[in-house]
């Protein structure tokens, strides 16, 4: 049998089943519904529902087909008319069979306190998110090499033993099976310290028009939260909100795949699910954001870089810690590294978790979407994304909304991420201000190359009598060994300082600001490739050439000093 397409609507007083069955015999089906059940059979299609309220068959019920679309239409009314039935558009969970509500499970855990009757967690129990603090327990020598778990639930094990060399280049941790979660941390914290770049940041920090774009795009979660905020006021409570959500036909055509089934997840376990919800959101959010909407190759590798449930199997104990993980790698690994990012990403998943439960699903859909689509990546969707569909199509919306409180008094800092960006900054604007104050006092030509400035007191008729020219020779090159008056120096020295400016004093070149040269300040020589440049010609060519200096005295002690500069290479300095 065949399980057809469906839809699910509902006014005050019906519930509508729009059943899309092409090239069945109309004369041929049936329909039975009673209370929650609801069956519906054309050969070959066969569907059965678990309805998420009652219905009653009194003679209003209604039935029509369209034979150019192929799609059956029954009005069911509502047992108690007026009633909002929730979750119609939980598609893999309105798919599975009726739990009997008598039956013992098939499996339980002798002892276990934290699973209630039945091996599900209890639902209306309300979660404390602070720290949890569990007692040390000796750790027996016998248990040598053992396996640790990760994935949904931290339910799989052995996967990566098996499949090592195939997804290596999915996840950043190695050996995950042998790898203990202290170890984890310890590993994924020395990486993004490595790969940290203060250029990159700063680059960013300074030149951030890229950035400030991204802020003011709105995601499709936008226009929905505005929606319910809207609402708010009305007397309407938030489940109801989840209609202001809609899936594609593409999105329900893969809830309709997914297997449901339910999952034996004791408190802790329950825990790491929400906490590694709000981590792969985040993730989420980044990309849609920095991508605008539209995806591209690189969106499954910044989803899975950026969460660090997914590239490390990181376990967390708080909702601080998930925020300042993702904020260290926002600055570590994608294209656009600012902290405004992180913010930005931290207010959507607030949003997303207040829409309820249709919104998360709508954005896990996206993301499995991205993975199955992306050869290395799909693993994750077994491991993870998969599972996490199904799974928050049966949680508590009450839960959700707790979690956005829980995430919504959180506070982020820089300085709470361990990188020194404030220290970067500051040092940053330092040097910043410098070089303006630099600029501002020493201007320089930008179309010829830069003659001795006077002293200070002289007047601007001295610059006609100062001779500061810049001369190459071939017949030069061949006095650099054996002239008293000759000091050699590498241009790879301080010359490759961008503002350093090349000085003389007593036949040493130096570089520094405030020297004199001959009794004036002197500056750097122009680049022959960069006319009116502020750098030295050497910043271009101090990766390729070699060269040398040579530094003499003229014998006419009226004139100003006056310094050779050439080197080996296919350039020479203008001169005056």
């Amino acid at each position: 049998m065949l399980t057809p397409a469906f839809d699910l609507s509902q006014d005050p007083d019906f519930l509508t089943v729009a059943i899309r069955v092409p090239y069945a015999r109309v004369s041929e089906f049936d329909v039975y519904f009673e209370g929650v059940d609801f069956k519906f059979y054309a050969k070959p299609y066969f569907l059965r529902l678990t309805l998420p309220g009652r219905v009653v068959e009194n003679g209003s019920e209604q039935g029509s087909y369209d034979a150019d679309k192929g799609i059956f239409t029954i009005r069911l009314p509502k047992e108690t008319p007026g009633q909002h039935f929730e979750g119609l558009n939980m598609l893999t969970a309105l798919l599975a069979p009726r739990k009997s509500r008598t039956a013992k499970p098939l499996v339980e855990e002798i002892g276990a306190s934290e699973v209630s009757e039945g091996g599900v967690e209890a639902e209306d129990e309300e979660f404390d998110w602070e720290i949890e603090q569990v007692p040390y327990e000796e750790v027996s020598e016998s248990a040598l090499n053992p396996q640790y778990h990760y994935g949904f639930g931290n339910l799989r094990s052995g996967v990566f033993q098996r499949l090592q060399d195939e997804l290596s280049d999915v996840i950043d941790i190695k050996d995950p099976d042998f790898t203990p979660a202290p170890e984890r941390r310890q590993k994924r914290l020395d990486a993004e310290l490595a790969k940290f770049d203060p250029d990159h940041y700063l680059a960013d920090f300074f030149e951030d028009e890229a950035v400030e774009q991204i802020l003011k795009y709105n995601p499709w979660w936008t226009d929905i939260y505005s929606k319910m905020m809207a609402s708010l006021g009305k007397s309407q409570e938030q489940e109801n909100h989840a209609a202001l959500v809609s899936f594609s036909e593409e999105e329900k055509y893969q809830l309709r795949k997914f297997v449901n089934k339910s999952y034996l997840l004791d408190k802790r376990a329950l825990r790491q699910v929400y906490y590694s919800l709000i981590d792969i959101l985040l993730a989420y959010c980044y990309e849609t954001r920095v991508t605008e909407g539209e995806k591209n190759v690189e969106s499954a590798w910044n989803i899975r870089k950026l969460s660090p449930t997914l590239c490390w199997f990181e376990t967390w104990t708080n909702v601080h810690e998930i925020l300042v993980s993702f904020g260290r790698r926002v600055l570590c690994y994608p294209l656009y590294r600012h902290f405004k990012l992180v913010m930005k990403a931290y207010r959507d998943t607030i949003k997303i978790l207040q829409l309820g439960k249709s919104a998360v699903l709508k954005c896990l859909l996206d993301v499995h979407k991205i993975f199955q689509e992306n050869d290395p990546a799909y693993i994750l969707n077994d491991l993870y994304i998969s599972d996490y569909c199904v799974w928050i199509q049966k949680a508590k919306s009450n839960k959700l909304a707790a979690l956005a409180e829980t995430l919504k008094e959180v506070s982020l800092t820089k300085a709470q991420l361990g990188l020194e960006l404030e220290e970067l900054e500051a040092a940053a604007l330092l040097v910043q201000e410098e070089d303006t104050a630099s600029r501002a006092g020493r201007p320089v030509s930008r179309q010829q190359t830069p003659a001795c400035p006077p002293e200070a007191g002289d007047t601007e008729e001295s610059d006609s009598t100062t001779s500061c020219e810049t001369e190459g020779s071939d017949s030069e090159q061949g006095e650099l060994s054996g002239s008293e008056s000759e000091t050699v120096h590498s241009l790879q020295g301080p010359f490759l300082k961008e503002r350093g400016d090349l000085l003389i004093d007593d036949g040493v070149c130096r570089n520094s600001a405030v020297e004199r040269c001959g009794g004036s300040p002197r500056k750097p020589p122009a680049s022959p490739r960069a006319p009116g440049g502020s750098g030295p010609l050497i910043e271009e060519l101090g990766e390729q050439l070699n060269s040398r200096v040579q530094v003499s005295r003229p014998e006419d002690s009226a004139a100003a000093s006056h310094s050779s500069v050439q080197g080996r290479g296919d350039w020479q300095t203008p001169s005056d």
